[in-house]
């Protein structure tokens, strides 16, 4: 491999020839050899959002030429467009500051800027990474990055799925099916119901999301190294902000005190708390359903989940509830990665946190493997779910609980007195009350009414 000689302050490095980074990145790249895991493209690109906001503000105080403005500007959004992805190699397992990674963008923008321009233009300190300090820019990157992918990704999978969740309402609308609780035959209701539950559930998550949103669009940008604003102009951490809401749609804003925006992570645990809360109530949906399907003839059977692909390599003709399985895997994930973001966050000594490249992966991983799993959900699962409307009638008749409506008439205790007589002896609960004496026939015929146990809607 051929290369070319960069140095720092600690003096020369080489690196690759055909490599966009400079001496630190390399450093980086050849000291932390630690997993396969790398800094996430999302976080790249919120990198060169941010780089483009600072060297327009850096421009206008003139800081920097417009000229220099210009060659940053030029190359960050080649590095938006995706094409130069493979020059951020950096491992997530590097400096709790993300300091390399600041540095990495930093020496890619002066590299090609200064090829582009063809002459010594910018310098990754001094021009790329003025009036900033990786201190202050790797958590700003960190809140823009998830702000961007919630926007774009994942809050339009919520819409989807909730969109398809009111299809299925609607079109059981008036199904009537036996409840459970504790997994056991409960009091009946109707299937709409059951479905409304399960997207009041997605509506509630969403809320959630958006509550914990806010304190996500504080940046800690114009904070520099300490909180303290050192070599940044006034309102340096405004007028970038300003610039990437027009650049972005998202209204970032300062956060009104720079020496918490460094130390303190708590904006990312609370928004993954609340992605931890959208990935519990996607478990439950999700175990509900592969339970509501199971079968088909042994199990519960009131649902039909699509069949996707063959269950099993040696069963023919099954089928299993593999995109349930999925989204409940991910869902699993997300609280891991909650647990760790939470440890991470608590490491905030003195004027820095620094645990942040973790908090970024997990946070990115956690929006990004809902997203996606709930849109694979919905078009692989509830688009094709279907209730099966026999089965359905089967159970809710074959329901002891059904006595519950007798409650009011002949007492809790005799009405649990036929119920277990019911099941001791294998018989219809109508066979065990008029055995019993209880009631006359057409008492119960007027009473046992599960279309009379289901309130209307209002």
């Amino acid at each position: 491999m051929e290369y070319r000689i960069e140095h720092d302050v600690l003096g020369e490095v080489k690196v690759p020839v055909d490599a966009c980074w400079m001496a630190q990145t390399q450093r980086s790249f050849e000291n932390f050899k630690i997993g396969t895991e790398k800094m996430p493209q999302t976080l790249i690109d919120a990198f060169a959002y941010l780089k483009m906001a600072c060297a327009i503000v850096n421009a206008r105080e003139k800081k920097i030429s417009p000229l220099q403005k210009e060659a940053i500007v030029s190359v960050c959004q080649q590095i938006l467009s995706g094409s130069l992805y493979d020059q951020f190699p950096l491992a997530v397992w590097q400096t709790g500051s993300g300091t390399q990674t600041n540095m990495n963008a930093n020496e890619v923008i002066t590299h090609i800027g200064n090829l582009e321009g063809g002459a010594p233009l910018l310098h990754p300190n001094d021009t790329v990474n003025c009036s900033q300090s990786s201190n202050d820019t790797f958590p700003s990157a960190l809140h823009i990055m998830a702000s961007l992918e919630v926007k774009n990704r994942l809050m339009p999978a919520l819409d989807g799925i909730i969109e398809m969740l009111k299809e299925l309402e609607a079109a059981n609308e008036g199904l009537i099916k036996i409840g459970r609780t504790h997994l056991q035959d409960a009091t009946p209701l109707y299937v709409s119901d059951e479905i409304s539950g399960w997207r009041s559930m997605m509506e509630h998550s969403r809320q959630h999301l958006e509550a914990a949103l806010p304190a996500l669009h504080e940046l800690a940008i114009g904070a520099t190294a300490v909180g303290t604003g050192l070599n940044a102009p006034k309102n340096f951490g405004p007028n970038v902000c300003a610039i990437l809401d027009t650049m972005t749609g998202i209204h970032f804003k300062s956060d009104p005190n720079f020496f918490h925006a460094l130390t303190s992570k708590d904006a990312a645990v609370f928004f993954s708390g609340a992605l931890k809360g959208l990935a519990a109530n996607a478990m439950k949906m999700a175990n509900d359903i592969r339970w509501l399907s199971s079968g088909p003839r042994c199990g519960i059977g009131e649902m039909e989940i699509p069949a996707n692909e063959p269950g099993s390599s040696i069963m023919p003709g099954k089928v299993n509830p593999t995109q349930c399985e999925a989204l409940t895997m991910v869902a699993v994930q997300v609280m891991g990665n909650d647990a760790a973001i939470g440890f991470a966050a608590s490491q905030g000594n003195f004027e820095l946190n620094v645990f942040m490249p973790v908090i970024a992966y997990n946070l990115n991983q956690s929006i990004r493997l809902l997203a996606d799993a709930l849109t694979s959900f919905t078009k692989n699962c509830l688009a094709g779910l279907k209730v099966n409307h026999e089965k359905t009638r089967e159970n809710l008749e074959h329901s002891l609980m059904l006595v519950t409506c007798l409650n009011p008439v002949i007492g809790y205790e005799k009405a649990g007195k036929a119920a277990r007589y019911a099941y001791e002896n294998n018989l219809s609960l109508k066979e065990a009350v008029l055995t019993l004496g209880l009631l006359e026939e057409a008492q119960f015929d007027e009473l046992v009414v599960p279309e009379k146990m289901v309130q209307p809607r209002p």
